[in-house]
């Protein structure tokens, strides 16, 4: 299969899915009134042999879980069931050492319960799960408290369940779970004893939770079922609590988690029809369910919606309510530009120049830089005539905010804002954690007022990511989400209730530079973007492009296989970026993003990073006391933390004005005795006015040779 061919993807959403037929093809399914569905599902199926989200050509767990689910609701043969269960059985979402370092246990729920559901057996996870004796260890760095996300431990005993393993073990989660219900008799993420209320999937988890442990549920509790039935809205849809203060919204999920929390109950809503009517109304023209008004059709919302109606005994062929949006038209005076988010912001300003020229950067938001590393680095960038914007891409380590019975989490705090104005002070005080309300409405507001923006990063908990996105829908507090992560992470992939938000919220690739030379971050800096449509690359166009959704991301780098992922866009938007591919693609015809030969030569990564400094040359490492030096580094691979790895050049020599110079090789390690810097250094003849710099380097797996140039004038400088 092809990985450079963009203008396929472009269609992914729109329901015209080129690889669809591999498993369509093998698809049977008896006569069935559903076939709107049916079809909708079929269109999911992606080559890996499972299925994968509208918007994405490649399959994962979570929506293969959905399809496979619905398939089983529909009483339909889930096609090529073979390759469905091998996949399965074989894939994980995230790198292995996650199962046991804040383990996301939804993801083996999913992987056994499938399995169940297929017919096939399920001995092959029954070792693992039996070293799940207790909740897993939760860092405080992420949660203050160190409450681990209860939804992750009530699947870790909903597994062992299915597994079939002897309950006599599971007296730390009977402990934990009691631990986490309300006198009420509904659960959440925090002790119950804080005061603080349910929420209605947490409290079916709980439940289930209950039932696979052997406990009573306590169905006959008028209160908790009470607590359920009023959590119903006007139209028939459910919210997470009867009166939420925050996104007291309706959602599919949480109609899904209230109709099954009363089954188990022995019960159903106050207005069953209306809970029926509202499903029903979700249902989307393109055969799927949408989450709420608003979104788009995904599976997870599809199987969502098909569960609750048959626990209501309502599942039945309806009419679609929901039509596709209406095609945005972007005016024909937009062109595509990159904005990195949380950019390198320490270290070398003339590197971050090279590489923002190089690779076509508009606006570099600069990571938790000093004010005058910016000023250096816009400096440096208008004296050679780069046209970029740096500004302002900060994370407030140290901020923690509190949602009561959800918890209180770090890394909520991410912004991007003008290198210049005031965005009023961070607020962070891990001593003192602020309660949702007081940072939307000081921290996050004055940043607005300052012509900044928060972008979300993450957040593991479903929940709580669920109520305070859908407030950034309705007030603006998020105007983007993170989808690309410096590391491996696709956090559409590792979070995938963060689909929900699709058509609804942008996504955008966060950087989250970890290093201290923006060169030593290449790899990342050259293999992921985000693209955004805009008159002109100027920060009053980055916003507009967030807040009309004319924004998506791209990677295509090593961590991907050299194949090319991307989120967020609408139809309309990865068509434009498709049709103006030459502005912004860096990769080479075969895919490999190494020399930027063929299409992509516009735009590359260099062989080497040179700069000319003088003792006035601010965060210059190897800056002279006095006079002239040229530096030189070379380009190596690197970690994602920024540390020099194998090098892809070598320097075959130096000159100025034709004169080959001597430069002196430095390395420097860092504290645990790694490569943590490297370059070459010159000094430049004394009297020179002008010169005409030129580094020769040698590509280390062809031989072929590149050249490296700049012309330097004292009297610039």
């Amino acid at each position: 299969m092809s990985d450079t061919s963009f203008d396929r993807r472009t269609f992914l959403i729109t329901g015209a899915i080129a690889c669809a037929g591999t498993l369509a093809s093998h698809a049977q399914p008896r006569a069935t009134s559903f076939e709107r569905v049916v079809s909708y599902l079929q269109s999911l199926a992606r080559p890996e042999g499972a299925f994968g989200w509208p918007d994405d050509d490649t399959a994962t767990l979570t929506p293969t879980f959905a399809a496979v689910g619905c398939f089983r609701l529909l009483k339909i043969d889930v096609p090529n069931a073979t390759m469905v269960a091998r996949f399965v059985q074989t894939t994980y979402p995230v790198p292995e050492r996650r199962r046991t370092e804040r383990p996301l246990w939804r993801f083996d729920y999913e992987q056994v319960q499938t399995l169940l559901w297929l017919g096939e057996a399920v001995d092959r996870f029954v070792s693992l799960a039996n070293t799940w004796t207790e909740p897993a260890k939760f860092t405080e760095a992420y949660e203050l408290d160190g409450n681990p996300v209860f939804q992750h431990q009530a699947m870790a005993i909903r597994c062992r369940h299915l597994l079939g393993i002897s309950r006599d073990s599971d007296t730390a989660w009977r402990e934990y779970v009691l631990s986490r219900r309300r006198p009420n008799g509904t659960f959440n993420n925090t002790p119950g004893i804080d005061g603080s209320d349910g929420h209605v999937m947490n409290t079916l988890w709980g439940l289930w939770a209950l039932e696979s442990l052997g406990l009573p549920l306590d169905a006959s509790s008028s209160e908790l079922v009470e607590w359920l039935r009023a959590c119903q809205r006007p139209n028939g849809g459910f919210t997470y609590q009867p009166t939420p203060t925050l996104a007291a919204v309706d959602q599919v999920v949480y109609t899904w988690a209230a109709v099954r929390a009363l089954s188990l109950c022995g019960s159903q809503p106050t207005d069953v029809q209306g809970a029926v009517s509202y499903l029903e109304g979700l249902h989307h023209e393109s055969g799927g369910w949408v989450d709420r008004a608003g979104g788009e059709p995904n599976p997870l919302a599809t199987y969502y919606a098909l569960d609750a109606l048959a626990a209501l005994n309502h599942l039945r062929p309806s009419p679609p309510r929901v039509r596709h949006r209406a095609s945005v038209a972007i005016p024909s005076s937009f062109d595509v530009f990159t904005v990195h988010i949380q950019a390198p912001g320490q270290g070398s300003p003339e590197d971050a120049v090279t590489l923002a020229e190089a690779l076509k950067v508009h606006i570099w938001t600069a990571k938790n830089s000093a004010p005058d590393w910016t000023q250096a680095a816009q400096r440096a960038a208008d004296r050679r005539q780069v046209p970029v914007i740096f500004a302002r891409g900060d994370e407030e380590y140290g901020t923690y905010v509190h949602v009561p019975g959800l918890g209180t989490y770090s890394h909520l705090a991410d912004l991007v804002a003008p290198a210049a104005g005031d965005i009023g002070p961070s607020m962070a005080d891990k001593q003192s954690p602020h309660p949702w309300t007081a940072f939307r409405d000081t921290r996050i507001a004055a940043l607005r007022r300052g012509r900044g923006r928060m972008i979300w990063q993450f957040n593991e908990n479903e929940e709580l990511t669920r109520v305070l996105l859908d407030e950034a829908c309705d007030r603006g507090t998020y105007a983007a989400i993170s989808a690309f992560h410096f590391g491996n992470e696709n956090f559409l992939h590792s979070q995938p209730f963060l689909h929900c938000w699709y058509g609804r919220l942008p996504f955008v690739t966060l950087m989250d530079a970890h290093t201290n030379e923006p060169w030593w971050l290449g790899d990342q800096v050259t293999g992921f973007r985000t693209l955004f449509l805009a008159r002109e690359p100027t920060w009053s166009g980055l916003l507009e492009a967030l807040d009309r959704q004319l924004v998506m991301t791209v990677r295509h780098d090593a961590v991907t296989g050299w194949r090319t992922r991307m989120a967020g866009g609408s139809p309309e938007v990865r068509r434009f970026v498709s049709e103006r591919e030459s502005r912004w693609r860096w990769w080479e015809k075969e895919g490999r993003g190494a020399r930027g030969e063929g299409q992509g030569e516009a735009i590359r990564r260099p062989a080497a990073a040179l700069a000319v400094l003088t003792a006035e040359s601010a965060f210059e490492v190897g800056a002279p006391s006095h006079g002239t030096a040229v530096r030189v580094r070379r380009w190596r691979h690197n970690t994602p933390h920024g540390l020099p790895l194998d090098p892809v050049t070598e320097l075959v020599d130096l000159t100025i004005n034709g004169r080959r110079l001597e430069p002196r090789p430095v390395t420097e390690p860092n504290d645990e005795g790694k490569l943590a810097d490297e370059y070459f250094i010159a000094d430049m003849p004394s009297g020179v006015a002008r010169a005409e710099v030129v580094a020769r380097l040698r590509f280390v797996e062809t031989g072929q040779e590149a050249m490296v140039s700049t012309t330097w004038t004292a009297e610039r400088n």
